[in-house]
């Protein structure tokens, strides 16, 4: 008999599959060991929290990540968000100056995308755990797989997502996506490093995503954080 485990059923009726997969078996397995040895993030119960936040039927919008951030208290289950006090990281630090140049926002508080995807913004990093201090160190878990099932699962359960692509390992994953039913929109990452050779800033994806949702009678995402 297989344990249900902590995601919403809407997420768990198109991926049930993958949780009996061989190499989701063997993703649990490494995942113990590791938290024998290593201190992992998110805590376990955070570890689906980008499904749970947003179930299956609400997305309209995905933003792919790589993986959690690997510092203390940093990683909360969503791509590019922090739980609220902890410092924000430079990728969100210019997202957020990227939705001040497009809607004039004021800086926020908060690095807490949670309001995101409760209004039906998937924020999904493709590796969904990493070793303290060590970035990308579960990238060859099976992570990826689970991930790669849950693009194709909202490409072909729903029609007019806009999927925000940052960067060339986010660009990567457009294969998976039906573009006659969807969305794409593609720039750089909002890392520093891309940011600074002009990559990021001026790309309007926020904009240009609710114009997308508009024009579907869609209604459009609230971007502000506070």
């Amino acid at each position: 008999m297989t344990i249900k485990p902590n995601i919403d059923e809407s997420w768990f009726a198109v991926l049930k599959d993958e949780f009996t997969a061989e190499y989701f078996k063997k993703l649990k397995s490494t995942l113990i060991v590791e938290k024998q040895k290593y201190k992992v993030y998110p805590p376990s119960s955070f570890i689906f929290s980008a499904f749970n936040s947003c179930p299956l039927e609400k997305v309209k919008v995905v933003i792919i990540g790589q993986d959690p951030y690997h510092g203390a208290g940093q990683a909360n289950g969503l791509c590019f968000s922090v739980a609220d006090g902890i410092v924000h990281p430079p990728s969100l630090q210019n997202i957020f100056k990227e939705l001040q140049q497009e809607f004039g926002y004021s800086y926020p508080k908060s690095g807490d995308l949670t309001p995101w995807a409760k209004q039906g913004v998937l924020l999904l990093n493709t590796t969904l755990t990493v070793r303290a201090s060590e970035a990308n160190s579960h990238k060859d878990l099976g992570w990826q797989q689970f991930t790669d099932a849950t693009i194709k699962a909202v490409s072909d359960n729903l029609e007019g997502v806009v999927f925000l692509l940052w960067g060339g390992f986010a660009k990567k994953k457009a294969k998976l996506i039906d573009k006659k039913k969807h969305f794409i929109l593609e720039t750089g990452h909002p890392s520093p490093l891309s940011a600074n050779r002009g990559y990021w800033f001026g790309n309007n994806h926020f904009i240009e995503a609710n114009k997308l949702l508009e024009e579907q009678k869609k209604a459009p995402i609230d971007w502000k954080i506070e």
